[in-house]
């Protein structure tokens, strides 16, 4: 199972902490050794640095964790290669234009017999606007999500129009396979959980955390102000002193500024245990091994 982090926050905040932890999923307390990428928006431009190789051995991640890069909100993501090779032009997270805007996606899954050539208003013949650079399933229901926002909109709608259309096609995606994901277009943070998906919001008063993935703990009075809000997103907690929320199967939240401004959730919810959201994936996988035969 892929590895997701995200952080939104109402000032530009660096992500070293907790990044520091999450790289160590990439080949040293985990197994996903095979690549990583990791955005940071800036205004309306982005910073993005990937690597085909382990994250936790890697020279950019090293680069990264030495360098302070502030932002509102910022996307990373570990693979565990299942659709697509190992390559660079595989790894996550994906980043295309809607609207002059640049969006930013990551996914942790594996979507079946999944083309990503459909979309809702297909009345008209435009052909497929977005197309996928690599072969993996999750640039596909990248490009399915904002193909069919395009065809609906010609410019970016209201807010909560913009949440309920997401909202449509991540159902319309779940009955492929495991779909958990995490998107921005550099204002908004979309998280979508079918498995196992955390999140922490951090505000004053600020205290201590310690990462559960490295011996290293940072008392976050010292560096913030008590106007400082940052939410930050991840597959399994980072730190083992915290409290975490975790988000339910089927739950879509989107954050702005550091708070939860959209929500939907299911009728019934269920949360699933470390062992169980595990198993998910397993199990995922086993259905693309034998779907692939």
């Amino acid at each position: 199972m892929c590895q997701l982090l995200a952080m939104n926050s109402n000032t530009p905040t660096d992500i070293v902490f907790s990044f520091l932890g999450f790289r160590r999923r990439g080949g040293l307390t985990d197994k996903h050794s095979d690549g990583f990428g990791i955005a940071f928006f800036e205004n309306k431009g982005l910073r993005i640095f990937q690597d085909n190789n382990a994250c936790a051995n890697s020279p950019v991640a090293d680069l990264i964790a030495a360098y302070p890069i502030r932002s509102e909100n910022i996307i990373a993501h570990i693979r565990k290669a299942t659709q697509g090779d190992i390559s660079l032009q595989n790894t996550q997270p994906f980043m295309r234009e809607l609207w002059g805007r640049y969006f930013l996606f990551a996914h942790n899954g594996n979507l079946l017999n999944f083309h990503g050539n459909g979309v809702e208003n297909n009345h008209e013949d435009y052909g497929n606007f977005y197309q996928t650079v690599g072969d993996t399933d999750s640039e596909k229901a990248f490009c399915f999500i904002l193909e069919n926002l395009r065809r609906k909109y010609k410019t970016a709608p209201d807010n909560d129009t913009l949440f309920r259309e997401i909202a449509n096609l991540a159902k319309e995606l779940r009955n492929y396979g495991l779909f958990n994901f995490v998107m921005s277009n550099g204002e908004w943070l979309f998280v979508h959980c079918h498995s196992l998906l955390h999140y922490i919001i951090r505000e004053y008063p600020f205290g201590k955390a310690h990462l559960s993935d490295d011996d290293l703990e940072i008392d976050f009075s010292q560096l913030t102000s008590k106007k400082d809000k940052v939410a930050v997103i991840a597959t399994l907690p980072l730190t083992d002193d915290e409290k975490w929320t975790q988000l339910a199967i089927g739950e879509i939240l989107v954050f702005s500024k550091g708070k939860v401004v959209f929500r939907d959730s299911p009728n019934n919810l269920h949360y699933p245990s470390k062992e169980e959201g595990l198993n998910m994936a397993k199990q995922s996988l086993i259905s693309w091994e034998k779907f692939a035969q």
